[in-house]
């Protein structure tokens, strides 16, 4: 299993944020997620936003850190990117 996680560096909310992606499924990424106890409503479109104070636990677990565009790129190459504004479910 690898996940991949982006730094802490998109704002909202009054905190940092990071993504959480898989480059295999969104089963395999909402599997990773549970054990980790994040819960289901932190998945948005394609990833899951993981607030700044839990990066380190993420890592710790086993996600690969990597930089904000190589995370999109791994995501596209997938086929799992869902753009907004594109229809497309929140989970599957």
């Amino acid at each position: 299993m690898t996940v991949y996680i982006d730094p802490p560096t998109w704002p909202g909310h009054g905190r940092m944020w990071s993504h959480l992606v898989s480059d295999v499924s969104f089963d395999e990424l909402h599997a990773f997620a549970e054990e980790l106890g994040v819960p289901p409503r932190a998945f948005e479109r394609d990833h899951y936003d993981i607030p700044s104070h839990r990066y380190a636990d993420v890592v710790a677990a086993g996600a690969v850190e990597v930089g904000s565009k190589e995370l999109v790129r791994r995501l596209t190459e997938a086929g799992l990117r869902r753009p907004k504004g594109r229809g497309q479910p929140s989970s599957s």
